[in-house]
Order: C-alpha cells, then structure tokens, then sequence
C-alpha cells in the first residue's frame, strides 16, 4: 500500500499519547508512514521531525508537526525552532500533503517541542541527548533531573548531580524537558 493510500484510509493513525501499563512505551518510528514520508524532507531542512499526528475532521485533513533544531546524535546543531523555521517546514511538505489529499482541505500546524514539552513516545529521547529532562520514576515515586547523555529502545542515561543514572524505560511515567537541569 503506497503513502497516499495509507493517508487516505486513515490506518497510519498513531495514539497521540501512548502509555502502556503507566509508563512511556518505544514505538518505533517505522511504523508510522506519515512520519516516513515527511522525515527526509524535514531533514533536509537541517531540523528533525520529533511528532506528525493526522486526524481527520468534517472532510477536512489537520495535519500537526513538530519539529526540533538539533537531533543529539544525530550531528544537527541544537538550537532554538523560530517562526522562519516553522514556514520553512510548512512550505516544504505542504505540496506532499496536497499530493496525498488531492482537492482536499488541509490544514498544517508547525510547532516547537516547547520549553516544557511532555515526552509522548519513548522515540522522541534520541532528539533531546544534551538538553535537560525530568522523569517521574514508578518504582520511586520521585522526579529525577539531569542532562540526558544517552537514549535507545530499551533506556535512557540521565547526567546529574549525583552523577550518572541509567532508566529503564519501563520504570518512567512521565518525562519532560528541563531547562532548569542543564
């Protein structure tokens, strides 16, 4: 089934929010086509794509995306998301979109993670290596702070102030940036 098929029948839909059993669940971003299609173009761009959530209103298309300037790892530079970043996106996948709903209405909103943004899918950990980040621990039942220095499917390695700290993935309910903690 080609892009603009899964687009139009709708399966590529993901839960905008996923727990499972209380705690961030790793979704693989491979599984999402929406996000397969218009990660290369963002990319290229110099910006990765963290979150691109369809749903389906009326007969109208709204397409929501969230872009980051900076991959950790991934050698982009970190930095701040502007409007001229969001335009550049927004012109950028625009024509992608309007191939897949051909005279449909579209609507396309162009967003910042921002300063406090609540980490959806275990995916999203990669975009933030360097940047600060509070997770709420289920065994503990407290908030840990740090730098995040490393993350994969299965955990993540917070930089504190009592040193390093590995984090199952399974232990974290609640993650969020931290500007505070770098």
């Amino acid at each position: 089934m080609t892009f603009v098929d899964q687009l139009k029948k709708g399966s590529f839909e993901r839960p905008f929010f996923i727990i499972k059993e209380g705690c961030v669940q790793y979704t693989p971003r491979e599984a999402d086509p929406v996000f397969d299609a218009l990660e290369p173009v963002v990319r290229g761009l110099g910006l990765s794509l963290v979150e691109a959530h369809v749903s389906r209103h009326r007969g109208s298309v709204q397409i929501r995306v969230v872009i980051y300037k900076g991959g950790g790892g991934e050698g982009l530079p970190h930095g701040a998301v502007g409007v001229d970043d969001c335009s550049r996106v927004h012109r950028a996948i625009i024509p992608r979109l309007e191939l897949a709903f051909p005279g449909g209405d579209i609507y396309l909103e162009v967003s910042s993670p921002g300063v406090e943004r609540l980490i959806k899918d275990g995916a999203e950990f990669a975009h933030y290596i360097g940047r600060g980040l509070r997770c709420y621990r289920t065994d503990t039942g407290i908030w840990e702070s740090g730098v995040l220095r490393a993350a994969d499917a299965e955990k993540i390695t917070l930089q504190g102030k009592g040193g390093t700290i590995d984090l199952d993935l399974n232990i974290i309910a609640k993650a969020k940036l931290d500007h505070s903690a770098e």
